[in-house]
């Protein structure tokens, strides 16, 4: 087998919204479609090409399973999957919540065993993914350059930390199209067509957050450069600030103890 990311055959147990964004992008890259199988109940296909069972298959043993089916699943599928898993095997885990704890319960055999928390534009090369695990120097160099693919990937070495990526930049993609739709709709009630306000409202957020990413000036001083005194920008940050740190602190927090309460679930506490 010749493929630049991968060293043995993929396994996707399952592969939704974020599995399948990964996927989608992955083979885009390169990655040849004959290494991968997904296995999932319905049987329905994915990428072209990919073979999609809906058993484990017995010709093979895979160098990588990437493990995207929901938390609640989990027992299901480790009950015929970890049988399977040889110690070389990499178990990649991207189930929100699910501690490593909680999948080496699971999953006797790898050596490695790492968690991933992407978001959702790892579609376009333009993700985050965070990770977390126990691996050796050469299973996270692996899973690290197969991350790096779909954009910044960095490593968190606190499993406490990591649950926080989870409800920043896990999470952060559905809060910030909330807040484009929240700006487009506020500008519609004011007189905007619709169709011209979500185009402002998105292009103004895309240019934004590409500028934030340049040179050395703080958010703040971003700000400040919008800022004219006693002008538009100024009437607007007087409303917006007044309630927007205590609504971001009180939604990542939910978001935080969702995920501890996952790790709890999945602990069997």
């Amino acid at each position: 087998m010749t493929d630049s990311l991968l060293p043995g055959p993929l396994w996707l147990a399952g592969c939704g919204n974020m599995a399948g964004a990964m996927l989608a992008r992955w083979l885009e890259q390169g990655v040849d479609p004959a290494h991968v199988s997904v296995v999932r109940p319905s049987g329905r296909a994915v990428e072209a090409e990919v073979r999609v069972t809906t058993t484990w298959p017995e010709d093979e043993v895979p160098a990588i399973v990437l493990l995207g089916v929901k938390p609640w699943q989990l027992d299901a599928v480790a009950e015929k999957l970890a049988p399977i898993l040889d110690p070389e095997t990499i178990l990649v885990s991207i189930l929100a919540g699910v501690e490593l704890a909680s999948l080496r319960d699971r999953f006797r055999a790898p050596r490695n065993i790492i968690r991933a928390m992407p978001n959702l534009p790892v579609r376009i090369g333009r993700g985050v993914i965070g990770l977390h695990g126990h691996g050796d120097l050469e299973a996270r160099a692996l899973v690290t350059g197969l991350m790096a693919v779909l954009g910044h990937a960095e490593w968190i070495e606190d499993e406490r930390a990591f649950e926080l990526v989870t409800s920043l930049s896990g999470s952060g993609p559905a809060f910030t199209y909330r807040f484009i739709d929240a700006l487009a709709k506020a500008a519609v009630a004011l007189g905007l067509p619709e169709a011209q306000a979500l185009g402002f409202a998105r292009a103004a957020v895309e240019g934004a957050a590409a500028l934030a990413g340049t040179g050395s000036a703080s958010l703040a001083e971003r700000a400040r450069e919008v800022t004219s005194p006693n002008g538009t920008t100024e009437a607007g940050l007087l409303v917006l600030d007044a309630e927007l740190d205590d609504l971001i602190m009180r939604t990542l927090a939910a978001a935080r103890r969702r995920s501890l309460e996952m790790a709890a679930e999945a602990r069997r506490d």
